[in-house]
């Protein structure tokens, strides 16, 4: 247990950091007035790109929003959806970045919605091996490992993805003149915080695969 404290602790920190950043950031972005709503700075930025086959709808939740691409949808949380503030800009033209990029063909996002099904049932059934190979045999030590290796993959090559949506975010926003260049500032720190959290995330599952890989190789000798 001590162990695991000391290795996972240094990305729960980060995370607790990034949780609060976001909180911080979005509140204060969403103070700033913008131009349009989220969801029509999503609409001229999906147009801009010449995509025309993405549609926009409302869902409910705070910071729910996200693109599918398997319906071609990109859902706002209601603050998003109407909010005519930077926050809501800024989130908005994140997740329109997520729809130019599928429609791109962007060759991360294309590993990364192919690591979906493995990941999540990595996330899962890692821990059922790992116990059986622990009391049982070696062997669902290994499978175990390689599922939660699954979820590792996952998390690595997501960064990439909402790294580059971030920077075509604030990309179109200022060219097609939602945003001016020196108003950036709330929209950039709202786009900063999120990518934290990936990172956080992406270490939070690295450093767990060390403590497997220590605690259960090491058990069994």
């Amino acid at each position: 247990m001590l162990l695991w404290i000391i290795m996972i602790a240094p990305a729960v920190l980060l995370a607790a950091v990034a949780q609060m950043w976001v909180k911080s950031a979005y509140s204060s972005a969403a103070q700033v007035p913008a131009k349009m709503s989220g969801a029509a700075a999503a609409q001229r930025v999906l147009k801009g790109a010449g995509i025309d086959s993405v549609g926009i709808e409302e869902v409910p939740g705070h910071l729910s929003d996200h693109y599918d691409p398997r319906s071609k949808m990109l859902r706002l949380s209601r603050e998003v959806f109407h909010g005519r503030t930077m926050a809501a800009v800024g989130i908005a033209a994140h997740e329109a970045g997520h729809a130019i990029q599928d429609a791109r063909n962007y060759f991360p996002l294309i590993i990364r919605n192919a690591a979906v099904p493995a990941a999540n049932f990595g996330s899962s059934a890692s821990m059922i091996m790992l116990m059986l190979g622990f009391f049982l045999h070696h062997y669902f030590i290994f499978i175990g490992l390689a599922l939660f290796g699954c979820v590792v993959f996952f998390q690595i090559v997501n960064l990439p993805v909402e790294f580059n949506a971030s920077s075509r975010a604030k990309h179109e926003l200022v060219y097609h003149g939602i945003v001016d260049q020196d108003e950036m500032g709330p929209v950039s720190n709202v786009l900063r915080a999120a990518a934290l959290t990936y990172v956080a995330a992406t270490l939070q599952a690295v450093l767990q695969l060390m403590y497997f890989v220590i605690r259960f190789t090491g058990g069994r000798r």
